[in-house]
């Protein structure tokens, strides 16, 4: 077995790669993250990883903002073509009045913060010389409803705030993964 750190930098480039996705709306990225077999689970989501995509941005689109912050990543190699990972993350969410998908995060009828702590526990593959998700598990450890104000950055200053398309200024940092 012949483990480098370039093999554990690239894997958790895919991982930090997929949490900019999900928060900057990149859905197009996620080819470039999972294996075109790779499945993926994680609460009422399930499917193939194109599936998922499709429920993930009916989750995720409506809400007004999305954060997700990555703490401690356990890799467990097996072999030079496998690896299984452990990260944990927490993933703000605000969600607005009239949230449409209930089974997710109610409508509480006014804007409010949904907070989940979890992780994903991730099986990556090295096929043709790169790592990719193969399986991917989403697991809930605690989440919280937060009331919340304040949250509508509408009157910041031009350039405070980050874009859901190319304005961003992190666009250079994941061209690689905008195919």
């Amino acid at each position: 077995m012949s483990i480098r750190i370039e093999d554990r930098e690239a894997i958790r480039d895919i991982i930090t790669a997929y949490a900019h996705a999900i928060d900057r709306r990149r859905w197009s990225m996620m080819e470039h993250l999972f294996h075109a077999d790779a499945r993926f689970r994680f609460g009422v989501v399930e499917g193939d990883w194109r599936g998922f995509v499709d429920q993930a941005r009916a989750i995720i689109d409506p809400c007004l903002a999305t954060q997700h912050q990555l703490g401690q990543v356990q890799f467990g190699f097996d072999g030079d073509t496998v690896c299984h990972t452990e990260t944990y993350m927490t993933a703000m969410h605000t969600i607005p009045a009239g949230y449409p998908i209930p089974d997710v995060f109610p409508d509480k009828g006014k804007i409010y913060s949904a907070v989940i702590a979890g992780r994903y526990v991730d099986r990556f593959e090295k096929r043709s010389g790169e790592w990719r998700i193969a399986q991917r598990t989403g697991l809930y450890d605690w989440r919280e409803f937060r009331e919340v104000e304040g949250v509508d950055l509408s009157d910041t200053p031009e350039g405070a705030s980050g874009f859901h398309d190319e304005r961003d200024p992190s666009t250079p940092v994941v061209a690689r993964f905008l195919g």
